[in-house]
């Protein structure tokens, strides 16, 4: 416990501290997280010796993730077709490997670049937007507050299992407590910056980050459960890897974004 509290104090504050700075520092260090995640993916599929594949899907990953706008650079391709030619791509490394590596293989790398390419993406294209360093804190303090609340909430009153097929710790009240504590933590934005949230919408936002984190946690629980893994990797001592720590990040980025909630 102790040392999950000494890495999880340092690793917050340093990020805390780049995504307070924003621009290169912040969109720099998503951008190697996303790398980092990516290779926790591979290792966790088996994937690392398969170069090439891993290779076609890291450049790939790279495009998505990478603002190119921020650095001044009009992305001569749009996303649609960079996901078109990497399927294209892995489809004829099948080919030509006379399905030594197979179809399931490479569709298992372009999920994984899809999944987390556009995670992190919407993280940098949060903090970049008007006001982004509000609405990224936002976001974020949203998803802690549904973590440490659903973890508080189900330790002291939980005895319903949420879905013990894939979690046999979480409970019914940790996630509604999850729930609550993310409207109250949306609501007193809302309270401090009416110009920016009212509160209705700050209530619906709290709701929506909490549920939509909590599936993102479920997601890459139950992909570890068939992996037959705890950790997706030991980055962070303590506290597992990327994937292991950003799973509700992925997740709810590009959801809020996606459905018009908070503007980008």
């Amino acid at each position: 416990m102790k040392q999950r509290i000494v890495t999880g104090v340092i690793a917050g504050l340093v990020f805390i501290t780049l995504l307070v700075l924003g621009g290169y520092w912040y969109a720099g260090l998503i951008v190697l997280l996303s790398i980092l995640g990516y290779r926790e993916y591979l290792q966790m599929n088996g994937y690392m010796k398969y170069r090439l594949t891993s290779a076609v899907g890291l450049i790939a990953l790279l495009y998505i993730t990478i603002p190119w706008e921020f650095v001044g650079i009009t992305s001569p391709i749009p996303t649609s077709a960079i996901i078109w030619f990497a399927m294209f791509l892995l489809l004829f490394i099948t080919v030509a490997s006379k399905n030594k590596i197979t179809i399931d293989q490479v569709s298992v790398i372009l999920l994984g670049v899809v999944y987390i390419a556009f995670g992190f993406y919407y993280m940098i294209a949060a903090r970049l937007a008007e006001h982004g360093l509000f609405w990224t804190i936002l976001v974020f303090v949203c998803i802690w507050a549904s973590d440490s609340g659903a973890y508080f909430v189900g330790s002291k009153l939980g005895k319903n299992l949420l879905w013990p097929q894939i979690s046999p710790k979480k409970s019914i009240e940790g996630a509604i407590g999850g729930v609550v504590i993310s409207m109250i933590a949306a609501f007193i934005f809302a309270w401090f910056a009416p110009d920016l949230l009212g509160f209705g919408k700050a209530l619906a936002l709290g709701f929506i980050i909490a549920v939509v984190g909590q599936v993102g946690d479920l997601i890459q629980s139950a992909y570890k459960r068939v992996k037959g893994i705890k950790d997706t990797g030991t980055l962070l001592p303590g506290h597992g890897g990327v994937l292991d720590r950003m799973d509700s990040w992925l997740i709810v980025f590009p959801f809020v974004y996606l459905i018009g909630i908070i503007p980008m």
